[in-house]
């Protein structure tokens, strides 16, 4: 089952997507939505006013999340680029709603910065409660995935030895543009890719991952309760700008293209901020 949150003329609405049409649940999200602990049946259910596929205006997969966690350094081929060893315990940053949106929305490079940087993530959401969760816990508290492009601008990620505050850009991180249960997905080893104007930049598969999507749960889960809609994101593969020679950076007018295998695909054109004078 594939979900998503997409804006309508009077708001936004949590939708069950079908082949050929959106059947909204009557949430007004996909948060809203899980915050029901029969979420499940109650999507599978849905009658509501349905949508053409062609026609959907996807809003950010949760638009306010109650937290958003991100890995870093969690791929295998992107720890050893960046000339770093492999982590015991997992990095962990975070963002805020406001750096999010849509899958097909615009990305805002901001004006403060020339270093702005892909990073192309399979992502985890949240369906139910969770705390001090074991493995089989763990699982059973992921409702689904996502994919995220946690767009990062460097020069603020590199003031100081922590990461948010080039993490966390207003309108930087496009995500969605749906949540896939797990049970539509194959096991793991999904390819995982970004593309720059149709030029390839970043390809793995989530087998590289150092700490994988049960890990994150129940190890987040011993330092908080993970609730209904939270986002993990868990971390990006080889082939980022900054570890380039020479480095890239995404520009005005960049096309950025991000696939995960079987869960989803993000399009997004960069725009360059403009400070009102």
């Amino acid at each position: 089952m594939r979900l998503a949150t997409i804006r309508t003329a009077t708001g936004t609405r949590a939708v069950r997507v079908d082949d050929s049409v959106a059947v909204e649940t009557g949430d007004a999200d996909v948060r809203a939505l899980l915050e029901h602990p029969d979420w499940a049946q109650r999507a599978a259910a849905a009658a509501g006013p349905s949508h053409p596929l062609a026609e959907l205006d996807y809003a950010p997969l949760v638009p306010s999340p109650e937290k958003i966690i991100c890995a870093g350094l969690n791929y295998r081929d992107h720890v050893l680029e960046m000339g770093n060893e492999l982590p015991e315990y997992p990095t962990l940053f975070a963002k805020y709603a406001p750096a999010l949106v849509g899958a097909y929305d615009d990305v805002v490079l901001p004006a403060v910065s020339e270093q702005v940087d892909w990073e192309c993530e399979l992502t985890v959401v949240i369906g139910s409660p969770v705390r001090h969760a074991d493995d089989a816990q763990a699982a059973a508290a992921i409702a689904g995935y996502t994919v995220m492009n946690d767009v990062s601008v460097r020069d603020y990620q590199r003031r100081t030895p922590e990461f948010l505050q080039g993490k966390t850009f207003e309108k930087s991180t496009p995500l969605g543009p749906w949540l896939v249960t797990p049970d539509e997905l194959p096991a793991g080893g999904w390819r995982i890719t970004t593309e720059l104007d149709g030029e390839t930049v970043q390809s793995s598969t989530t087998d590289q991952l150092v700490f994988g999507a049960v890990d994150l749960v129940r190890y987040l889960s011993a330092i908080i309760t993970l609730n209904p809609g939270d986002i993990i994101a868990t971390g990006t593969p080889g082939g980022v700008g900054a570890a380039r020679t020479p480095q890239r950076w995404l520009a005005d007018g960049t096309v950025m293209v991000t696939t995960v295998e079987g869960v989803g695909r993000l399009r997004n054109v960069c725009r360059k901020e403009t400070i009102p004078s």
